[in-house]
Formats: C-alpha cells, sequence, structure tokens
C-alpha cells in the first residue's frame, strides 16, 4: 500500500518530521529559535493529553472504542485473515521505505553541511595565518551556521577571540566544543589561556591538570603552561610589591620613578640622557625596581627617544653613539637579569631581536661583547632561551658567533658558551640544518682550517671543541652537501685524530660515524690512514661515548671495504676486543660490534680462530634475547649465521644450544 493511499501513515510521518524540526529548534543558539520551540513543545504535549483522534476518509471521530458485533473482514486488518497480514506486512515496509528515504536524505543534507563548513574553516585558517582574526572569526561563525556539532571550528574561533582579547567569548566556545567532545584537549588548552589572561589562575590550572587526565603523555605540554601560569602569578605579586614599596616611599622606587620621567623628556642634549640611563642602571638592584621599569613603560621611554635610538641604530657611530649604545645595553642587563617578564617584552618589543643582531655584527668591541652578556643572561633559564630561539633569526645568529671564533679579545669564548647552549635544541639545529650548504659548512671549513694549523695550542682548543660539536649534531641526517665534502671533512678529522685531547678526539670520532656512511671514497680514503687501528686503540682506552662512535666506524668501514676486514682481522687476533664489548651493557655497541665480525666473518680464517671460543654462545644470548633495539637481534642473529657458514665446525654448538629454533624465530629481524 503507498504512503498517500494511508491517511494514518501519512498522518505519522507529519508527526514525526514536526517533531524533528521541534528538536532541531531546541538545539540552536538563538534564544528566540528556542523559545518558539518550546512554545510548539507545550501546544503538542497539550493536545496530546486531550482525546486522540483518527481520521477515516473526511470525517473526524473521537476514539471513543467499541464493539462492532457484525465485523467484516475488510474492515478487520489486524485479524489474522490473510488480506490483513498482507495489509499489515505492506504498511510496516513502507514505514520503512519511508524512514531510510528520511536517513538518506538527512545524511546528504549533513554531508553538504559538513563540506561548506570545512570550505569556511580552511578560510578561517588561512585568516588566522595571516593575522587578520577578525575575519578568521566570521569565517568560523559562517561554518557553524552550516554545521552546528563541528568542534573544531568551536576551537579555532576560540584561538582567535584569544588573539582578540575576547577572552569570554574564547571561555563559550570552548564549553561548546567539549560539548562535542569531552575529552578535546584543545578546548581545554584555549580555555586554560583565556583564563590565564583574565587572572583566573584556579580555572587555569584545573584546565591544564584535566588534559593530563586525558592524556598522561602531555606533560611536557602541561610543565610549559603551568610555567606561564606560576610566571603570570608571580609577576602579579611583583606588581603589588611595586606599588606597597611605592607608597611606603622606598627611596629606590620614587627615584627611579622620577628618572623614568625625564628620560621620556624630549629634545635634551645627549649628555642628559647618558647620565639619565646610567642613574637608572645603577638603582636597578632589586626585582622590585626591574618590576617598576616595567610597570612604568620603561622599555617604550628607552626605546621611543630618539637620540636614544639614534646611537642604536645608526651604522656609523661617533665616539658618543658608541658610549651611549653601550650604557643602554647594560640597563638591558640590569632589568633582565633574573627577571622573565622583563626579558619577554624585551625581546619582543618592536625591532629589538634584528636590532640585537645588528648590534651583535658591530665592528665595536664594546657593543658586541655586552650583547654576547645580554644574550648570555637569555641562557640562564629555558624560559629565557625559548625567548631567543623563538625570537631571534637563528641562521644569522649562528653566522654571527661563529664569525666571533676567531676574536682573541675574549669574545670567542661567549660566542662558544652561547653555542654550546643553543647546539641541543632542536629548533636551531633545524634552522641551521635548512641553510648548512650556504652557511654553515664553509664556516666550518675555514675555522677548522685555521684552527687545526696549531691543533695543539690551547688557545683553538675551545674553538674546536665548539665547532666538533656543531657539525656533529648538524650531520646526523644524510645530505648531498656532506656527500660532495665528506673527502675533505673526513681528512680533517683524521688530522685530529692525532690530538691529545679526548674531547677533540671523541668529537672528532663522531663526527667521522656520521659522514663515512655518506661515501665509499671517504671510507678508503679513511681505510688507508690506518683509522682501523686507531678506532681498536680507542675502544680498549674506554670512554662510553667514544666507543659508540668507534663501534659504529668499524662498522660501516668493514661493510664496505675488504682492507678495513683485514686490518681489524690482523690488529684484533681471535677478535679480543670485539668480544669483549659483545657483553656491553650498551645496545647500539653491541649491534654494530655484531656488524663489524659479520662482516670480517667473509676474511678466511676469521672464523676459525674462534674455536674453542665462547662466540657462539654469546652471539646466540643476543639474537634470542629481548632487546630494545631490532637491529641488534638482527645483526647478531646475521652474524651468527655467517659464522657457522665460514667455519662448519661451530654448527655443532649451535645445534646443542638449540640455536637453530632461535635463529629461525630471527627470522622475522632479517630483511
Amino acid at each position: 500500500m503507498a504512503a498517500r493511499e494511508n491517511p494514518e501513515l501519512e498522518r505519522f510521518l507529519r508527526e514525526v518530521e514536526e517533531i524533528t524540526d521541534i528538536v532541531e529548534e531546541l538545539k540552536s543558539d538563538d534564544p528566540e529559535i528556542r523559545e518558539k520551540a518550546f512554545q510548539k513543545a507545550d501546544e503538542k504535549l497539550e493536545k496530546g493529553c486531550g482525546e486522540a483522534e483518527i481520521v477515516e476518509g473526511c470525517r473526524t471521530k473521537l476514539n471513543r472504542t467499541t464493539i462492532n458485533p457484525n465485523p467484516s473482514p475488510s474492515q478487520s486488518p489486524n485479524l489474522p485473515g490473510k488480506c490483513g497480514m498482507e495489509s499489515s506486512k505492506v504498511n510496516q515496509e513502507d514505514f520503512l521505505k519511508v524512514l531510510e528515504r528520511d536517513a538518506e536524505a538527512r545524511r546528504k543534507r549533513r554531508m553538504k553541511s559538513q563540506k561548506l563548513a570545512n570550505a569556511l574553516k580552511e578560510k578561517g585558517n588561512a585568516a588566522f595565518d595571516k593575522g587578520d582574526y577578525v575575519t578568521a572569526v566570521q569565517y568560523y561563525t559562517d561554518g557553524l551556521e552550516k554545521l552546528r556539532d563541528f568542534q573544531a571550528l568551536y576551537t579555532n574561533r576560540a584561538q582567535a577571540y584569544i588573539k582578540l582579547g575576547k577572552y569570554e567569548e574564547a571561555i563559550t566556545d570552548c564549553e561548546w566544543a567539549l560539548k562535542c567532545n569531552q575529552n578535546c584537549i584543545k578546548a581545554y588548552v584555549h580555555m586554560g589561556k583565556a583564563n590565564l589572561s583574565l587572572k583566573k589562575y584556579g580555572e587555569a590550572r584545573q584546565c591544564y591538570q584535566k588534559i593530563l587526565e586525558i592524556d598522561p603523555n602531555r606533560e611536557k605540554l602541561v610543565k610549559e603552561y603551568t610555567n606561564l601560569l606560576e610566571l603570570a602569578q608571580k609577576q602579579e605579586q611583583q606588581e603589588k610589591e611595586v606599588v606597597e614599596e611605592f607608597e611606603r616611599g622606598n627611596e629606590n622606587i620614587t627615584t627611579a620613578n622620577e628618572v623614568l620621567k625625564k628620560l621620556s623628556s624630549p629634545n635634551k642634549i645627549p649628555l642628559f640622557y647618558l647620565g639619565g640611563v646610567r642613574l637608572l642602571t645603577e638603582l636597578m638592584k632589586e626585582c622590585t625596581e626591574q618590576t617598576l621599569f616595567r610597570t612604568n613603560s620603561g622599555f617604550s621611554i628607552i626605546n621611543d627617544n630618539e637620540i636614544i635610538k639614534r646611537s642604536l641604530t645608526s651604522s656609523m657611530k661617533e665616539p658618543f653613539d658608541v658610549e651611549l649604545c653601550v650604557s643602554v645595553l647594560v640597563l638591558w642587563q640590569a632589568v633582565s637579569r633574573g627577571n622573565e617578564e622583563n626579558q619577554r617584552l624585551l625581546i619582543t618589543f618592536s625591532g629589538t631581536s634584528e636590532q640585537l643582531l645588528d648590534l651583535l655584527s658591530c665592528k665595536e668591541s664594546e657593543i658586541y661583547k655586552e650583547c654576547l652578556t645580554l644574550l648570555s643572561i637569555y641562557l640562564m633559564s629555558e624560559y629565557g632561551k625559548n625567548l631567543l630561539l623563538c625570537s631571534l633569526n637563528l641562521t644569522r645568529l649562528m653566522q654571527i658567533l661563529m664569525g666571533f671564533m676567531i676574536y682573541t679579545d675574549g669574545a670567542a669564548g661567549d660566542a662558544i658558551g652561547i653555542l654550546t647552549s643553543l647546539m641541543p635544541e632542536n629548533k636551531f639545529k633545524k634552522h641551521c640544518r635548512s641553510d648548512f650548504a650556504v652557511n654553515v659548512l664553509p664556516s666550518f671549513e675555514s675555522l677548522l682550517d685555521e684552527a687545526t694549523l696549531s691543533v695543539t695550542e690551547a688557545e683553538y682548543r675551545e674553538t674546536l671543541y665548539t665547532l666538533l660539536g656543531l657539525m656533529v649534531n648538524l650531520s646526523i641526517e644524510q645530505c648531498c652537501t656532506i656527500q660532495a665534502k665528506a673527502l675533505a671533512i673526513t681528512e680533517r678529522c683524521i688530522f685530529l685524530l692525532s690530538s691529545t685531547d679526548g674531547g677533540i678526539l671523541t668529537r672528532a670520532t663522531g663526527l667521522l660515524s656520521h659522514v663515512l656512511p655518506q661515501s665509499v671514497e671517504a671510507v678508503e680514503n679513511a681505510v688507508k690512514t690506518g683509522i682501523m687501528k686507531k678506532m681498536l686503540r680507542f675502544i680498549k682506552a674506554g670512554g662510553k661515548t667514544t666507543t659508540r662512535y668507534a663501534a659504529k666506524v668499524l662498522a660501516i668501514c668493514s661493510r664496505s671495504s675488504e682492507p678495513a676486514r683485514e686490518e681489524i682481522v690482523k690488529c684484533d687476533k681471535k677478535f679480543s676486543v670485539l668480544r669483549k664489548l659483545l657483553c656491553s651493557d650498551d645496545e647500539l655497541v653491541v649491534g654494530n660490534i655484531a656488524l663489524c665480525l659479520s662482516n670480517c666473518f667473509e676474511i678466511p680464517g676469521a672464523a676459525t680462530s674462534l674455536l674453542k671460543t665462547d662466540i657462539v654462545r654469546t652471539l646466540l644470548k643476543h639474537a634470542g634475547g629481548d632487546a630494545k633495539e631490532n637491529g641488534l637481534q638482527q645483526n647478531t642473529a646475521i652474524a651468527l649465521g655467517k659464522l657457522c657458514l665460514a667455519e662448519p665446525r661451530h654448527r655443532a654448538e649451535l645445534r646443542e644450544l638449540n640455536g637453530l629454533q632461535i635463529l629461525a624465530s630471527c627470522m622475522k629481524y632479517i630483511k
């Protein structure tokens, strides 16, 4: 029976559509729409509480049940007669088909809405990236009109609201995102930021703790936000103390306030400002004075002063400009030392980051020395270090610092200290790698050439040590530049292996372990210089880091060079040195030594020399062990297989130890 031929079905479907529309309107964000929906729902309920109505043709009757003493089969569809059963079955099928069509239509409408909302989200993201937060908010809002339960649009709009300083609106959006997904970490992040900006520290802390409850692996992220929270609380406390000290008539506070007012006066002679800056520097003795400087617009007063600005920005500096510039840098040191908020305001002040690099590359020694000192103050804390990493042009900074390596006026030591502190940071290494060929490697080669001429002189030790450390960090990943320069770098490192300084030996070996895999020619050249013998000697001398690097060099060279394998067999009788390393706790060392041994077993007589030793048992223990590194099991299994293949008499011991089953289980590691 078709739907249009069944009045009851048609009425039922109309009821379903009306109720569905009311439910959708009840979910609306618009108060007027929700109010109308409530009224419709009340009317519906009141109507349902009265007597139900049924439809018979064109007439409406009250639902007063009566018994028909002479029922007709055609009027009794619910009787177990054939016609009644078939009619019921048809009605159910039609009803299900209608529901399926309705569900499919709703699915298509949602897909269309999802597509439109996604397009608006991308437009909003593009506007956000450009810094046009107002437009971004509008796009996100338009997207939510298309799809109300789009979580990402709420969190994205919350982030844009935070940029606009609309923190309450941001919190509301985060609450809606959590209604879509109660475990939305981004919502808690942005809600925490908004609460922090509103100085609702307790609420912000709860948001960050909630992130840990959802995902305990976000401990580092939560720690960063918690540090910012504690910094904000500390800053607020400092500002309260300044007000209290000022009200008590603290002499330093009062004097500093007066000096700042005088420095804001325009059109004074340069000597006036020089005296003011120096006096202000002397007053910056405690955190209270530093905070007063910040809260009384000290940064703006100094940076907006035309005479002071000229001394900082002029390329050709007169003697008085140098003196005033140095005084300002010393003032920056005084207000930034131990004060994270002052450090942030200084480095993020308009143009300051570029200005510092310009002053750092200045020819005046008094200026660049004070710049180096200022940077060193930032590196005293992780927060300050992150400020530098996020604010400065790191490629240019590294170029300038490397330029100080050949200086003899003390700047080299400060530059080395800064580079040493920044080298382990991933952000710093990433920037350096991006310009490795143009900016890093040429400086490294020229400086290393000059330094290696006097490798025994103490004055070059720190320069060499830092340069090698920088290259070790930057050469971890393969690149075409290192491949092209591998032979030249290898020659310089081999020269440095004659040094008596343990630190230089370790880093030179580490650089070799990164460079040699990228050039067969470099390996051949290194083998000709007797590097195998040197690596074995380093291993005998001990030292965890040096041993790890030396083991890798042995594995690399023995893999591609037969002379290298022959040299190892010749220098290490019965592999006594290498077998000792197989008992090391360092899995990387054991894996590389196993690889080296498997390569050496290709030399006639090498495997035979190990008869009546514990080599089979040792290799089998690692192959069947529970190592963290799959490479360890793979390399030891290969070494064991090559050992038995080269010398069949080892197979008997392997069978006795049930080694064949262990080797079979290791096949999953063999690629």
